[in-house]
């Protein structure tokens, strides 16, 4: 607790030393302005990323959510016959009832 007490003293009485970059004294041509800005871009690039992988997953879903459904309603128009169940189709290890 005496550690933050006198790290927020030393701030108080001198800001010149507590500033973040040269951007906040106003030189926004210095090289770590544009360095920062650079980072800024790059991180919106990977977060922009991950949200366009992320919706285009969820449009793929959907796309095969649809043709599985357009396929099992038999839409290519000409359904098969369904004849049943019988054991011939339930293989050697059917039981015999």
């Amino acid at each position: 607790m005496r550690r933050k007490g006198l790290f927020t003293l030393v701030s108080v009485l001198a800001p010149r030393a507590v500033l973040a970059c040269p951007v906040c004294f106003g030189q926004n041509d210095s090289p770590l302005a544009s360095a920062m800005n650079m980072g800024i871009f790059a991180m919106l690039g990977i977060v922009g990323g991950v949200l366009v992988a992320f919706a285009s997953f969820f449009v793929y879903l959907m796309r095969r959510a649809s043709k599985a459904a357009e396929a099992e309603s038999g839409s290519s128009g000409n359904p098969a016959p369904s004849r049943g169940f019988t054991p011939a189709d339930a293989g050697p290890y059917a039981p015999n009832v």
